[in-house]
């Protein structure tokens, strides 16, 4: 049976690297390519595929997990495969969160790629041995966990945002972005801006 792909990354090199590493197996077929996380979610919705193989980075807005996340919604969703450079815990869990079935970084051999496809269109989960092992152990030690909302406003705050900032970027209010903080600061066991995002990224949680 024919799986069919759509492949959704950013950087032209890398969609033509995969579609001429894919055609060499008889059964995958790239049905089509996408450049950002909007076009992915048109095109998963358009072609019907059974993969969206998925980078997590766009230099845009709105992430590849954000993208998994309206793609698993579709009725007769395809499945998630996130192929990426990015493997903080942070990226990981948000990706697995989001309903990706399967967590493969870019520098996988071609045969692992390749079964992680197949595996991921049956159904199963796929998940690189090395980030397998670190969601097991996460999952073993369990270590605060922010909420997708709250990550996406210490990730502002890294970058230098200030309250007012946030809450336009992100159409809240001043005192949403408050309450927001207060709780990060609350699960971190911290008291300041500076402190939650070492901490953060101490955990993973930011990269």
């Amino acid at each position: 049976m024919m799986i069919r792909i759509v492949l959704a990354d950013d950087h032209p090199v890398v969609r033509t690297g995969l579609r001429a590493m894919l055609a060499g197996d008889a059964d995958l077929e790239v049905v089509g390519e996408a450049e950002n996380p909007d076009d992915a979610v048109r095109l998963a919705a358009e072609l019907s595929p059974d993969i969206v193989l998925m980078d997590l980075q766009f230099g845009t807005e709105t992430n590849g997990a954000d993208a998994t996340r309206r793609i698993r919604a579709l009725t007769d969703a395809p499945a998630v495969l996130v192929l990426t450079n990015y493997d903080s815990d942070g990226d990981i869990l948000g990706a697995v969160e989001a309903g990706a079935s399967g967590y493969l970084l870019k520098d996988a051999p071609p045969d692992e790629l390749i079964a992680a496809i197949r595996a991921a269109s049956a159904g199963e989960t796929a998940l690189a041995p090395a980030i397998a092992g670190r969601l097991l152990a996460r999952m073993r030690s369990p270590q605060p966990s922010l909420s997708t909302r709250e990550t996406e406003v210490l990730r502002l705050v890294a970058a230098g945002d200030t309250n007012g900032d946030i809450a336009a970027r992100l159409h809240i209010s001043d005192a949403t972005v408050k309450s927001h903080l207060v709780h990060i600061y609350a699960k971190l066991d911290v008291s300041s801006r500076t402190a939650a995002v070492a901490a953060a990224r101490e955990l993973g949680i930011l990269r």
